[in-house]
């Protein structure tokens, strides 16, 4: 088993085992946000629940107080009788009882005045300063939710009594007012924090909200849109109170509530984000340490390369020097002069590569001419290209003919020494693309991905850093692209490489 079936192997456990972590992750954490979201329902069935009795005592105070006020009022029409009576003087009877009426009242405020509007007398109420004043405008208007009753004393002598409503009565209107406003205000300000808005029956006046953004109540369009919303999520509670008539309360789900629902999916994203950097993060450092392993190597190649090849070239001239002429010789120079271009290539390897504008076509051909006197005669090399124009890109020379030849030295090994090599050259308007196919054995598709890895091999002897070499070259330094564009086990094997001109 190669390195890179590990690799997919561990990378495939890797993913399942953070999968499930995931998973189960956000199955916890789901789990967690139901039982929150039961807890705070319920804690809002109970807030609705209270609302519901508290508006019944609301009701059942006012129901209360008005037969307070009936009593109150049928005692103020008493009171007023026996006035009244004690004012009549065509009346001739026993006065003690009406006498003993107004005696006995404690808590009806009564103010008596003449035909002027002086005030003659009051009783059970209090009037600015120590004197008697003038019944002002002010005192009449407060005294008027009762007519007054006229007291003929004397032929056209007259005094009018002025009553009003009990300070008993006064006091439990007050107290009632309060309770309903406190029942507005605990229902806008609630423990269990949920949005909250009151409406009239109509549902477009707003009586009360709470736990809303202040803001956002001030547009009428963003209101209705809000009411809508809260009465596809909860049913509205509709009450009828004292002073208010029909009121309909809405609310939803808390702003807590909420949040906390999107919680899982935030910490999921969260944790894929941490997982993404660390990916690009270490995956740049690995990069960045491979590159310095090749720059390293390479170098180191071409150094060692570079102490026997002086030696023989100096042997080689040595042979000349002595008049030895043989067709070996010539060999030999070929041989030292393509070690050179070899120790060139390894030495350009992490240095800033100059680039030319080179006759593509000329370039393979001088590769194919090479490999045609060095490979076997069964292996056909056939150059497919426009012959009406000369194709040219910025290369740099040595290191795309050794792009060339490494395609060329794979495709052979993969035909065994017998099939066919095809290169063709297509130019087009912005690029220049180069496709190599053999006739050889294929690679598997699920291998595709992985022959430019380095280490990988197919070969029993091999170090696997040919294509790896090949696509540093072709897309650190021509900027271009090498890929495997098709493959077929059994048929062969096509290589594209793209160029930008």
């Amino acid at each position: 088993m190669d390195i890179y079936t590990k690799k997919r192997r561990w990378k495939f456990a890797l993913f399942t085992s953070a999968m499930v972590i995931v998973a189960a992750s956000l199955w916890y954490t789901n789990f967690l946000v139901n039982e929150f979201a039961r807890d705070e329902r319920t804690d809002i069935r109970i807030w609705a629940d209270a609302i519901q009795r508290k508006a019944k005592l609301v009701n059942y105070t006012d129901e209360f107080f008005e037969q307070i006020r009936q009593e109150e009022q049928k005692r103020a029409e008493v009171l007023a009788g026996a006035y009244k009576t004690i004012g009549d003087k065509n009346y001739t009877g026993d006065l003690t009882f009406f006498v003993d009426i107004i005696k006995g009242n404690k808590t009806i405020p009564v103010v008596l005045t003449d035909e002027k509007g002086n005030i003659t007398n009051y009783v059970n109420y209090e009037l600015p300063g120590d004197t008697l004043s003038v019944f002002t405008r002010e005192l009449r208007r407060e005294f008027s939710r009762y007519p007054p009753i006229e007291i003929n004393y004397y032929e056209d002598k007259s005094n009018y009594l002025y009553y009003k409503e009990s300070k008993i009565y006064t006091e439990l209107r007050r107290v009632l007012n309060d309770l309903v406003q406190s029942f507005f205000s605990e229902v806008v300000t609630n423990s269990a924090s949920v949005p909250v808005i009151v409406t009239d029956s109509s549902m477009s006046k707003v009586i009360a909200f709470g736990n809303i953004d202040s803001s956002l109540m001030q547009d009428p369009q963003l209101v209705a849109q809000t009411i809508h919303n809260m009465r596809d999520d909860n049913k509205p509670i509709q009450l009828e109170l004292p002073g208010q008539g029909k009121a309909i309360i809405f609310y939803e789900d808390s702003f807590l509530l909420t949040q906390f629902q999107f919680f899982p999916f935030i910490q999921i994203g969260i944790i894929g984000l941490f997982f993404v950097i660390a990916y690009f993060l270490f995956s740049s450092a690995r990069k960045a340490e491979q590159n310095r392993v090749w720059v390293g190597m390479s170098k180191e190649t071409a150094h060692q390369i570079g102490t026997p090849l002086s030696s023989i070239m100096a042997w080689l001239e040595l042979l000349k020097m002595k008049g030895i002429k043989d067709e070996a010789i010539d060999e030999m120079e070929k041989d030292i002069e393509r070690l050179e271009t070899i120790t060139d290539r390894f030495s350009k390897i992490g240095s800033a590569a100059k680039m030319e504008k080179r006759d593509i076509v000329e370039t393979i051909s001088e590769s194919v001419s090479y490999f045609k006197s060095r490979s076997s005669k069964k292996i056909k090399y056939i150059l497919n290209y426009p012959k009406d124009k000369k194709i040219e890109a910025p290369i740099n020379k040595h290191l795309f003919e050794w792009v060339v030849e490494n395609l060329f030295k794979n495709a052979i090994d993969a035909m065994a020494g017998n099939g066919n090599i095809t290169i063709d050259i297509m130019d087009e308007p912005s690029q220049v693309v180069i496709d190599f196919t053999d006739s050889g054995k294929g690679i598997p598709r699920s291998h595709q991905k992985s022959v430019f890895n380095p280490g990988y091999t197919s070969k029993k002897r091999g170090w696997g850093l040919g294509l790896t070499l090949s696509q540093r070259i072709i897309r650190d330094y021509h900027r271009g692209k090498i890929f495997v564009k098709n493959s077929i086990p059994g048929e062969g094997t096509t290589f594209r490489i793209v160029l930008k001109k």
